[in-house]
């Protein structure tokens, strides 16, 4: 949908009441929904996984699903009834005929950007490979990490905060508010500071807003956030966000914390920190020159009204 120019996946129709403007269609109305669908959903899941027994001490393929079922489930429930009832369309960012040869770049360019991450921290002599493990249980990282993360906290922090905000207050506050949410929501995770939310928070909250900012797709935006946690967990055996690894490189990291990133992992590394900030500016570049900037909501309707005043004072 383009509204004066502008692409937003909704916009608050024409004509409708006051009451249904702010208590339905607004974008703090729409945020409350979407948490008042998702939080019921959570418990429910949970409570079904606990009665199914796919735990943490379950086998790792029950554990995995487990994992995967509790962080997809809610959060693709209250996205896609909260599209389907209250802003009454099909989320074409999420459901399209390209959706996995989009996935697929997003998981080519998500690897990439991490083998990058770990051969600078190889050059400078703090990563290193100790050896190698063939029997490194990857399905449950696959599963939690990976596809669970990967699509449940897109949809979360992209796919409902970035792009409500960014429908109510522009694409700069999206950025600022979905970041600051994204880096907080990493800081109860093990080994976590205040520096490894922080840069959580500009590393990835930044890179994933300006992603979906350029391509309005929310498989490409899952697709590098699974490759990036697999990556550095199962492949390089590297903490993901403070989650112990088990990968099939087993390896050592050595130097100051600032460099490692200590027990939380790499991205709480300068060297994940500048080479995710490299390729946002990158994508901010190329969203500045394709007009991907959205101003906010009562900017774009003056910009819609004021061609209509004009031509009428013409006629």
């Amino acid at each position: 949908m383009f509204v004066s120019g502008q692409r937003v996946a909704f916009a608050v129709p024409v004509g409708v009441p006051t009451w249904q403007r702010w208590l339905l269609y607004s974008s703090i109305a729409r945020l409350v929904i979407f948490v008042a669908i998702f939080m019921p959903s959570v418990m429910v899941v949970s409570k079904a996984l606990h009665a199914l027994g796919w735990t943490h001490t379950a086998p790792p393929l029950q554990h995995g699903l487990g994992e995967f079922f509790g962080r997809t489930i809610p959060e693709l429930t209250a996205f896609l009834l909260l599209a389907r009832f209250i802003e009454r369309r099909t989320p074409t960012e999420l459901l399209s005929r390209t959706m996995f040869s989009r996935a697929l770049i997003g998981l080519a360019i998500g690897t990439a950007l991490f083998s990058a991450v770990v051969g600078v921290m190889w050059l400078l002599g703090s990563y290193q490979v100790v050896g190698f493990n063939p029997h490194a249980n990857w399905v449950t990282p696959l599963l939690m990490v990976g596809l669970g993360a990967g699509i449940g906290e897109e949809i979360l922090f992209r796919g409902a905060l970035f792009r409500i905000v960014e429908e109510g207050l522009g694409s700069w506050a999206a950025l600022l508010v979905s970041a600051a949410f994204f880096g907080l929501a990493h800081h109860g995770n093990p080994g976590a500071t205040l520096w490894s939310s922080a840069a959580i928070a500009i590393e990835a909250g930044f890179l994933f807003g300006l992603l979906y900012m350029v391509t309005r797709s929310l498989p490409i935006c899952m697709g590098l956030h699974l490759a990036w946690n697999f990556c550095q967990g199962t492949v390089y055996g590297i903490p993901v966000s403070g989650t112990a690894a088990d990968g099939w490189l087993v390896s050592t990291r050595t130097g100051p914390d600032w460099l490692t990133g200590a027990s939380f992992g790499a991205e709480a590394s300068v060297v994940a920190l500048t080479t995710c900030t490299l390729l946002s500016l990158v994508l901010l570049i190329i969203a500045l020159k394709r007009g991907c900037i959205v101003s906010p909501a009562w900017i774009r309707r003056k910009q819609v009204v004021a061609p209509v005043d004009g031509a009428e004072a013409a006629a």
